[in-house]
């Protein structure tokens, strides 16, 4: 099965957390912790994300848009590691 990445931000600790869920499943499993100065343009991608999630004009396409744009930041962080 397909697994899908999800993002979370902490803006306390400026952390970014990344976890991962099989395609229609409720468990979800913690991947990493990434730190602000570890990829500051996955945060910033993140906490924009967020704000869509919380914007009162919600707009599915803009989410899905954004969250692509996540992903992809997401895969280059793993691939430079």
């Amino acid at each position: 099965m397909k697994k899908t990445i999800l993002f979370a931000i902490d803006l306390n600790t400026e952390e970014t957390f990344v976890s991962e869920s099989e395609k229609g499943s409720n468990k979800v499993n913690f991947v990493e912790r990434i730190r602000r100065n570890e990829n500051e343009l996955l945060f910033d991608a993140v906490v924009t994300l967020n704000r869509i999630t919380n914007s009162t004009n919600f707009d599915i396409a803009i989410f899905k848009a954004m969250d692509k744009v996540c992903q992809m930041i997401y895969c280059k962080h793993i691939e430079n590691k």
